[in-house]
């Protein structure tokens, strides 16, 4: 395999003569005006004349990976130097390759960049740089079918640790995190970040920061703003830094960027190569994507707070978060990606038991919500020893079972989380889901042989939208000859003590008489959707304007004068008189 230059880059002199050696290699010389005085300083390392971008990266200054492209040694003395992959290379390396719906999603921002912003210029291969910096290519491809990340992809917590202070934007709806923000998905999106750039990449209706092509366009649609041509150097650097302004990640982003300009190849889904110190997530977090940044406070710099962060990985979880506490026992080591970063286990005063004498729960076991919404409260449970005095530090685990489209956030079916100084430990916020029914949700002590407690929840049907009213939107007269259809379509508005409701059931029925609406056996009628006549149609529903245009009526072969009675749930009726004419024998 061809070696590496400088897997991790380290701070001080070595990262300035690897980064230096690796650029000049695989990329052109910086543009003028570059100003770099400490990597960690944000506000040292504008471009001269130009101010500084928004104070928040759009990765919030988090960590990244600082793995750099191989390279292979010339055959001779002197020789350029060439890359894996590429026509005339020894062999296609591992390293080119990008995992197929991630090269297909940074393919698709391209083309839809190049219609809806063609001076923008974006080339994928910018893109595939910065997912591979950000997240590994959303950890070597670990997403499915439809391009969501199996798990979530989650930074380190932003509490000013070591990083930005980025107190919570999103009650935790992204990140589950209700305290302080996390960069989320394959190309690490703040959720206050997200909230502005956000996009539905895949045509799903949805913006999910975890789905890789809505992250693709997203990222996209940010590095071409403020009218930037990315064909120009100063807007490419300008572009890179906004999202991370640092110098070294500015460096390993062009270093991959030119890497994959120069050639690549699609690999399986899960199939790309992770990068080193990844851990088996291979996801983001301080302990998989170094700390070549700081958060741009430049906090500690110099002072070698994490000077082997580079070489070393430290201890982590399965989100890939860097944790202080030793490697767990036996049988504790299932953390759940997207659960909360547990906090160290309090150490508790002499005499108390090592564990919970029991879990009990906190307030009620019986859970409610409606489908599509969030649950209001979510499962509490209490660790306390024999005595009944809380215990702090159990982690408990939190499992959804039963078949329902209930979920943590971070659309996991289990979360972990330890107990605070009172011994309790709230589960993640609960979203219902939009499958009906009960489920239970299962709290145990991990590790601890202790009963477990259980919640029952309940996800109720959407309330039905109802109408008190309904009203045509013109009064034309309905008049058509036997065997055709009457013209023009007819629509009505459903309202609700005077407001128009959407996704109001309108039930359309032909009818033999206002006083004996009894089901009429001839007359108009409309087509099913195998094309046989009926003259009764249930499936029909207002729009979002509180508007339905119902489908095409046939007048039948009869001629004379009919009724067409409109229903909703809520009481609503309306009459409509449809005349049918002999037809013309001409």
């Amino acid at each position: 395999m061809a070696p590496f230059i400088s897997r991790r880059l380290r701070k001080g002199a070595a990262t300035t003569a690897v980064a230096a050696a690796a650029m000049a290699a695989l990329t052109a010389s910086q543009a003028p005006g570059v100003v770099s005085t400490d990597h960690g300083d944000r506000n040292q390392e504008q471009r001269a004349g130009e101010p500084a971008p928004d104070d928040t990266p759009i990765d919030g200054g988090s960590s990244y990976h600082t793995d750099l492209p191989p390279l292979v040694t010339p055959d001779k003395p002197g020789s350029s130097t060439d890359l894996p992959g590429l026509p005339g290379g020894s062999s296609i390396k591992p390293e080119a390759g990008i995992p197929a719906s991630v090269l297909a999603a940074y393919k698709k921002a391209e083309a839809a960049l190049r219609e809806s912003n063609p001076g923008c210029n974006l080339p994928w291969q910018l893109l595939a740089a910065i997912g591979k910096v950000e997240s590994g290519q959303a950890r070597g491809g670990n997403v499915d079918a439809g391009g969501t990340t199996v798990s979530p992809i989650l930074g380190p917590v932003l509490d000013g640790n070591g990083f930005a202070l980025i107190k919570d934007t999103d009650g935790g709806a992204y990140d589950g995190d209700s305290a302080h923000d996390r960069a989320v998905g394959p190309m690490q999106f703040i959720p206050s970040t997200w909230a502005s750039w956000g996009r539905d990449g895949n045509g799903d209706g949805k913006k999910d920061p975890n789905n890789i092509y809505d992250a693709a366009l997203a990222a996209g649609s940010y590095l071409c703003a403020g009218g930037r041509d990315l064909s120009v150097k100063a807007h490419l650097d300008r572009a890179i830094l906004g999202y991370n302004h640092s110098q070294e990640y500015l460096n390993t982003v062009l270093s991959w960027f030119e890497y994959y300009k120069r050639g690549t190849h699609e690999v399986p889904d899960g199939a790309g190569v992770l990068p080193a110190n990844g851990g088996s997530g291979g996801g983001s977090g301080s302990g998989n994507k170094g700390s070549g940044k700081d958060g741009g406070k430049g906090k500690d710099q110099g002072k070698g707070k994490e000077e082997n962060a580079h070489t070393l990985p430290k201890p982590s979880d399965e989100n890939g978060n860097s944790t202080p506490t030793p490697t767990p026992k036996p049988g504790s080591g299932d953390e759940t990606p997207g659960s909360p970063t547990p906090k160290p286990p309090t150490t508790p005063p002499p005499g108390t038991p090592s564990g919970p004498g029991k879990l009990t729960a906190v307030g009620a076991r019986e859970l409610s919500a409606t489908a599509g919404t969030h649950f209001a409260r979510s499962p509490r449970v209490k660790a306390v020893d024999a005595a009944g005095k809380p215990v702090a530090g159990v982690r408990v685990r939190y499992e959804i079972l039963g078949e329902t489209g209930a979920r943590f956030i971070g659309l996991v079916r289990s979360a972990t989380v330890p107990t605070g100084a009172d011994g309790t430990a709230t589960a993640p916020k609960l979203h219902a889901g939009e499958k009906t029914g009960a489920f239970t949700v299962r709290a145990t002590a991990v590790g601890q042989e202790v009963a477990p407690v259980e919640f029952a929840a309940t996800v109720k049907a959407r309330p039905v939208p109802q109408a008190d009213a309904l009203a045509r939107l013109d009064d034309k007269e309905l008049t058509a000859p036997a065997g055709g259809s009457f013209a023009g379509p007819l629509t009505v508005t459903a309202t609700n003590k005077g407001k128009a409701t959407a996704g109001v059931p309108v039930t359309a029925t032909m009818i033999t008489s206002a006083e004996h609406p009894d089901p009429a056996d001839k007359g108009p009628y409309f087509l099913d959707g195998a094309g046989k006549p009926v003259r009764a149609l249930t499936a029909l529903k207002t729009d979002a304007s509180g508007q339905l245009t119902l489908p095409e009526i046939r007048t039948g072969d009869q001629a004379g004068t009919f009724l067409l009675r409109l229903t909703t749930e809520g009481g609503a009726v309306l009459d409509v008189e449809l005349t049918v004419t002999q037809a013309d024998a001409s």
